[in-house]
C-alpha cells in the first residue's frame, strides 16, 4: 500500500515538475523573443518614459488649454517636442555643413585665405606651440600645406562627416522618444495603473512610496541635470552661431555633453574664445569670452530653481551614469543612463532604509 501510495506521489511529482519546467521553458523563449524585438527601441522608450514622467505637469497644462481633449494635447505634446528637436538641429547642421563646403570648395579651388594666427596663440596652453607653427605655415602657403598634410585633413574630414552622420540618427531616435513619450502620456492613467500594480506585487506594501519617489527622483534628475545641460548647450549654441563659428553644432553637442557631466561649458568655450581673438576684433571677442563665462556659470542661478525640488543624488551617480549610458547606448544613452542610475541608486536606499527599520523594530517586537 505504502508501494504504490510513494508511486503515485512519485508520478504526481514528476508530472508537475516536468509541467513546471515546460511552463518556465516556454515563458523564458517568449521573453526573450520579445526582448529581442523590442531591443532597438528600448532605449527610446526609457528616455520616452522619462520625458512623460519629467513633462507630465506641462501637459497637465496642454490638457487644460485644449478643452480637456487628452489626445489632442498629445498631439501638441507631440508637435512642440519635434520642433524643438528639429529647427535647432537644422540651424547647427546647415552652419556645419556650409563651413566644411567653403573650407574644402577653397583648398580644391585655391581660393581659401587663411589669416595668419596671432602671437598670442602661442600662449595657449598645451596646444600653443603646435598650433602656431601649423597655422603659420597654412596661412604663408596653404597649397604646400595641404599637400603635406592632405591624409590628415582627409581623415579630419571624414571623421567630421561621420560624427554629423551619427548626430542625425541621434535626432531621429530622439524624435521617436517625443513621439513615444506622447502616447504614454495620453494613456497616463492606464500606465500609472500599470506602474503601481508592478510595484505592489515587486516590493508589497511599499510598492506606492516606491512609484512616489521614483517619479520624484526623475524628475530631480531630469530638469535639475538635463534641463540645465540642456539650456546650457543652447544658449552655447546662440552665441556660436551669432560669431559664425565653424562647426557650431558639433560644439554645441561636446557642451552638452560636459555639461552633463558636471564639467563647465567653459573647458570648450574658453579655447574657442582665444580662437576667436584671433580672428575677430577685440570688441566682438570680449563680448564673445563674457558671454561665454556667463553661459559657464549659469548652473549657480539655474540649480537652486530646478533642484529646489525633489531628491538629492550625489553627483558621481550622476557622473558614472551618464558616462556609462554613453559608453552602452551612444548619445540618448548619455541621457538615460543618468537617471536611470539615479533611480537605481535611490530604490537600493529605500530598500536599504527598510531593512534597517525591520531590524530596528524586530527586537522590540520580541520583547513586547
Amino acid at each position: 500500500m505504502n508501494n504504490s501510495t510513494n508511486s503515485a506521489e512519485s508520478k504526481i511529482f514528476s508530472a508537475n515538475m516536468i509541467d513546471a519546467a515546460i511552463k518556465i521553458i516556454a515563458i523564458m523563449l517568449i521573453g526573450t523573443w520579445c526582448f529581442d524585438i523590442l531591443r532597438p527601441f528600448v532605449m527610446p522608450m526609457a528616455w520616452g518614459a522619462i520625458l512623460a514622467i519629467a513633462l507630465f505637469p506641462f501637459y497637465q497644462k496642454l490638457v487644460k488649454w485644449c478643452a480637456n481633449k487628452k489626445g489632442l494635447a498629445a498631439g501638441v505634446f507631440a508637435i512642440i517636442g519635434i520642433a524643438i528637436l528639429v529647427i535647432p538641429t537644422i540651424a547647427f547642421s546647415t552652419s556645419t555643413i556650409d563651413s566644411i563646403t567653403q573650407v574644402s570648395e577653397g583648398l580644391k579651388e585655391g581660393t581659401l585665405d587663411i589669416p595668419p594666427p596671432a602671437e598670442k596663440v602661442k600662449d595657449w596652453p598645451l596646444i600653443g606651440d603646435k598650433v602656431y607653427p601649423a597655422w603659420l605655415a597654412a596661412s604663408d602657403n596653404l597649397e604646400k600645406f595641404a599637400g603635406q598634410y592632405s591624409e590628415q585633413i582627409k581623415d579630419t574630414f571624414s571623421k567630421v562627416l561621420s560624427a554629423a552622420a551619427s548626430v542625425g540618427g541621434v535626432i531621429l531616435q530622439f524624435i521617436l522618444s517625443v513621439i513615444i513619450a506622447s502616447m504614454f502620456l495620453a494613456n497616463s492613467e492606464s500606465c500609472t495603473k500599470g506602474c503601481q500594480s508592478f510595484f505592489a506585487r515587486l516590493m508589497g506594501e511599499s510598492g506606492e512610496t516606491v512609484v512616489k519617489n521614483s517619479i520624484a527622483t526623475i524628475r530631480s534628475v531630469a530638469t535639475g541635470i538635463l534641463g540645465i545641460a540642456f539650456t546650457q548647450a543652447v544658449l552655447s549654441g546662440i552665441g556660436l552661431v551669432i560669431a559664425d563659428i565653424p562647426a557650431a553644432g558639433l560644439w554645441v553637442l561636446v557642451v552638452l555633453m560636459l555639461a552633463i557631466v558636471q564639467l563647465p561649458p567653459i573647458l570648450i568655450l574658453g579655447p574657442i574664445a582665444a580662437y576667436y581673438f584671433s580672428v575677430a576684433d577685440t570688441t566682438p571677442a570680449v563680448i564673445f569670452l563674457v558671454y561665454s563665462i556667463v553661459v559657464s556659470s549659469s548652473d549657480a542661478v539655474l540649480k537652486p530653481l530646478f533642484l529646489g525640488r525633489g531628491t538629492d543624488i550625489p553627483m558621481l551617480v550622476i557622473l558614472l551614469g551618464a558616462i556609462g549610458g554613453m559608453i552602452v547606448s551612444g548619445i540618448i544613452g548619455l541621457f538615460t543612463g543618468a537617471v536611470i542610475l539615479a533611480l537605481g541608486y535611490q530604490l537600493m536606499m529605500m530598500w536599504l532604509n527598510q531593512s534597517e527599520q525591520g531590524a530596528i523594530e524586530t527586537p522590540t517586537d520580541k520583547a513586547e
